[in-house]
């Protein structure tokens, strides 16, 4: 097919060029039944950047000295769609389960109990984290815990940290956690009280990216909810052993509900908890 989508310009060739190019930075591959969803934000891009065509635009990403160019163009094509206390039965895994066996594991340990949200979208993952701690963890007065969020979209981080959110966003959260941790900004719209948006440090990463994953380790527990759906085989591989290397051993990985550790790699131990499967890094290992 070589006819070119209304719009962008932008024919069967130009979007395997570009497939190519986006998986290669970000291990997220599209395929042809995306193509309209595509194209269109391709579209919103060239456009912004003001650009006439795909040819020009495309040219000007893959010489790399607008790295802005890049940025909005993942900003468009990652999908951010979450909430509050989503998922909650893992939480409750982390609090009735998890976290007893990192004090008792660490208690020889110095250092804080270090979690990682990634990818944490807008930030409803890693703050829900903060408030079961803070609400429901009977040692969070006594054990120093950081809560870290990571993101490869800037735009999603820059509203993570305004921590700014709807009714819908808000919907799981008890009405007594809303009143006692956020503020009314406006009509419908409530910001997270400053002590929790400072309690969480958030990075923008990209799981995939082993040079920089590197700089995050000693983690006791990691959160990669429902983004690894979205890599091939490949691309999963990457980000489990990424993951891996970010963790100590002995810790825990959360993931999505539809996702399997087992069809990806090995290296993880598969522990059943009354609430679910939750994967560790063998203690021993290196």
């Amino acid at each position: 097919m070589t006819s070119a989508t209304a719009g962008t310009g932008l024919t069967g060739a130009d979007f395997e060029k570009f497939r190519d190019y986006f998986y290669k930075r970000t291990g997220i591959q599209f395929s042809e039944s995306k193509r309209y969803f595509v194209d269109k934000r391709i579209d919103n891009c060239i456009r912004a950047s003001g650009y006439d065509s795909f040819a020009g635009w495309f040219g000007a990403l893959r010489l790399g000295d607008k790295p802005a160019l890049l940025q909005e163009l993942i900003n468009q094509l990652t999908v951010n769609e979450t909430y509050f206390l989503r998922e909650d039965y893992q939480f409750d895994a982390l609090l009735n389960a998890v976290l007893p066996e990192v004090l008792k594991n660490r208690s020889r340990i110095p250092g804080p109990i270090k979690i990682l949200s990634l990818p944490c979208s807008t930030g409803e993952e890693p703050y829900s984290i903060a408030l079961r701690l803070l609400e429901e963890w009977p040692h969070i007065d006594t054990v120093d815990v950081e809560i870290h969020g990571a993101d490869i979209d800037s735009e999603v981080l820059a509203r993570a940290r305004h921590a700014s959110y709807g009714e819908r966003s808000l919907q799981r959260v008890p009405k007594p956690w809303v009143a006692k941790y956020f503020n009314l900004v406006g009509a419908g719209r409530y910001q997270l009280d400053e002590s929790i948006r400072g309690a969480v440090t958030l990075h923008q990463i990209n799981v995939c990216d082993t040079a920089t994953m590197r700089n995050f380790r000693d983690f006791d527990v990691v959160f990669c909810r429902n983004v690894l759906i979205y890599f091939d085989e490949l691309s999963s591989r990457r980000a489990a052993e990424n993951l891996y290397g970010s963790m100590r051993p002995g810790a825990y990985l959360f993931l999505g509900h539809s996702e399997s550790m087992s069809r990806i790699s090995p290296i993880f131990t598969p522990t059943r908890l009354p609430e679910g499967i939750v994967y560790q890094r063998p203690t021993g290992a290196k």
